[in-house]
């Protein structure tokens, strides 16, 4: 009898309610989360540090990720097939609030994104990077796979629109990952690599025609990537600056609040688009490595959870979010070296501010969903 009991405990399904812990009950992915928690502290600290030990910035930081991870928790207990059942809605609701925001739109920043709600400005945006995934992912889930070039044909208005209303805002960065969060789920779903190289090739034959519809900063912006050392005291000033951030972080940094770039104020934006220049320099080669770990722990999580999705629904969805978040990342790191242009896209979970740091921690709760609401399959 004792053998039989120790059996089934071995042989338990995960799911059994007399086995759960309160993770499971929860509907959290506890590895994932360990990550993420990981990630938030390291920006915490940096963060603290790009302020020039201003607790106030840190502070705030500290609320919105507290909501932040309140958003995913509340996310992760909605079960893939209700996010299926509501994926158009979120589409819908989130397309006119673009266009709502197009006309009555709250001005900041350079830009008409956000709409004032009184409590809080909500950026419609940010929204999408969720909907369009949600939308195609719904979609592909009741078509035949791989796709066709029908298919993609309908696709394309669905990530098109919203990006060209948020491109106009101007929000040029986001208006890229929208269409990178799409272009996942194409990708996942079986885009042949034929449509693929006539992409690749419509797009460079159209580059010419797009640099006129660019804004002036826009067009400025890329002429910086190409030669910063050009206007090295006004375009050009962020790139280098953190370019030297970076170089004299050097093998082990300056060490943890003793940065000078940063700290005496010739790093632009260093709380924000440039803190990773401020990691470089305080903890170099090695701290910067252990971050792109901390990224890279994270995205592998979210490809294991993709591999194990048990619907096409799940697997395009989560494998889109999880692309999303190293793209975010990789861009980010990419403009403050100097490899990519300056689109203005924060550092996941690390760059101070809010707006974005939301809707991410959503994505996962999407991502936790899908991990804890598996059903086992038994043979």
């Amino acid at each position: 009898m004792l053998i039989d009991q120790l059996k089934y405990k071995l042989k338990k399904p995960p799911n059994d309610v007399r086995y759960r812990t309160i993770w499971q009950y929860l509907h959290i992915d506890i590895v994932l989360l360990s990550f993420l928690l990981l990630l938030s502290l390291a920006g915490l600290a940096i963060l603290y540090s790009a302020s020039s030990e201003n607790l106030r910035p840190v502070e705030l930081q500290t609320v919105r990720l507290i909501l932040a991870y309140a958003m995913m928790v509340i996310v992760a207990q909605i079960p893939p097939i209700t996010l299926q059942r509501f994926a158009p809605w979120v589409y819908v609701i989130g397309l006119c609030l673009l266009l709502v925001v197009s006309v009555v739109g709250h001005i900041g920043k350079g830009g008409q994104r956000w709409l004032n709600l009184g409590i809080i400005h909500l950026q419609p945006a940010e929204l999408m990077k969720v909907a369009i995934p949600l939308i195609l992912a719904w979609y592909y889930h009741q078509t035949s796979l791989p796709i066709t070039l029908k298919s993609v044909l309908l696709a394309i208005p669905i990530i098109v629109i919203p990006a060209v209303l948020t491109a106009k805002q101007p929000d040029l960065g986001t208006a890229i990952l929208l269409c990178i969060s799409g272009g996942a789920v194409l990708f996942l779903a079986g885009l042949s690599w034929r449509i693929i190289l006539y992409t690749l090739v419509g797009i460079a034959t159209s580059l010419p025609f797009v640099w006129y519809l660019l804004y002036d900063y826009q067009r400025q912006r890329v002429l910086t990537f190409l030669n910063p050392e050009h206007d090295p005291l006004g375009n050009g000033y962020h790139i280098i600056q953190s370019k030297i951030a970076i170089g004299s972080g050097g093998l082990f940094g300056k060490g943890w609040l003793n940065g000078t770039q940063s700290s005496l104020h010739f790093l632009p934006e260093h709380s924000t688009d440039f803190i990773f220049a401020v990691c470089g320099e305080e903890f170099g080669f090695a701290g910067n490595l252990i971050l792109i770990t901390l990224y890279l722990l994270v995205i592998a999580r979210g490809l294991y959870i993709t591999l194990n999705a048990q619907d096409t629904f799940s697997r395009l969805l989560a494998g889109s979010i999880t692309l999303t978040f190293f793209i975010s990342f990789f861009i980010n790191m990419g403009m403050v070296t100097g490899i990519l242009p300056v689109v203005g896209i924060p550092l996941p979970l690390v760059s101070y501010g809010g707006s974005s740091m939301v809707t991410m921690m959503a994505s996962f709760g999407i991502l936790m969903s899908i991990q804890t609401h598996r059903k086992l399959v038994t043979t």
